[in-house]
């Protein structure tokens, strides 16, 4: 029993951080209007070009075409080219979706997308857009579970695609600087949109990041 209840304490913990770290999220961008982008194909591939080795995502929009068209978007502008994997956590989530450059991270964080319903649950390799408990709050955050997560279900987190290569890779970036403030003294949100690469290189050093990532034709 009590190791039960220090599981859930756990648990319990572990959901806090992420409510702190994704209303960190929604205030590192003062959202300005609601994007409705093209449609994009009913499935297609992305692949991540990462310092740990390649990582293959399957996208399937009906999972959530919202959010399965921004992504698709975004990735054709190479807005997640050099993104570091800043908030890794091992059996939870490594997330990214914060630009470098803050100029065009912020062009692209002020913009919102409505929410999809959740139809698939966030079990381990499924890839979701980060939000805040704001409806209509998703922007460019994306994170990839680690263990089964199908407690976030509930909460709005409507998972697009799926990793079908490369987990592996995936759950080895470096994660030992562990949750950002005020849950720790991991990489900051505000600083991140503020400075970019250039805070996460001299305080950071050790993520890793995308180098590139790519429609798979």
């Amino acid at each position: 029993m009590r190791a039960l209840r220090g599981a859930e304490r756990a648990k319990r913990q572990e959901l806090g951080c992420l409510a702190v770290a994704l209303a960190l999220t929604a205030a590192t961008a003062c959202s300005s209007h609601m994007t409705h982008d093209p449609a994009a194909p009913a499935e297609y591939k992305v692949r991540l070009e990462t310092t740990k080795g390649d990582v293959l995502l399957l996208v399937h929009r009906d999972w959530a075409p919202v959010g399965a068209d921004h992504f698709y978007k975004l990735v054709q502008i190479g807005f997640y080219d050099g993104n570091r994997f800043f908030r890794a956590l091992r059996g939870f989530v490594v997330q990214w979706g914060m630009n470098g450059d803050p100029t065009v991270n912020k062009r692209w964080s002020d913009v919102t997308l409505e929410d999809d319903p959740s139809k698939v649950s966030n079990k381990t390799g499924t890839i979701t857009f980060a939000k805040s408990s704001e409806p209509n709050s998703r922007s460019t955050q994306l994170f990839v579970n680690l263990g089964d997560n199908s407690r976030l279900d509930s909460q709005g987190f409507a998972p697009f695609g799926e990793v079908i290569q490369g987990m592996d890779n995936l759950a080895s970036v470096y994660m030992d600087y562990g949750e950002g403030p005020p849950g720790g003294s991991g990489p900051d949100q505000a600083a991140i949109a503020a400075q970019g690469n250039a805070y996460l290189n001299q305080n950071f050093s050790k993520l890793d990041y995308i180098k590139t990532a790519r429609i798979v034709q």
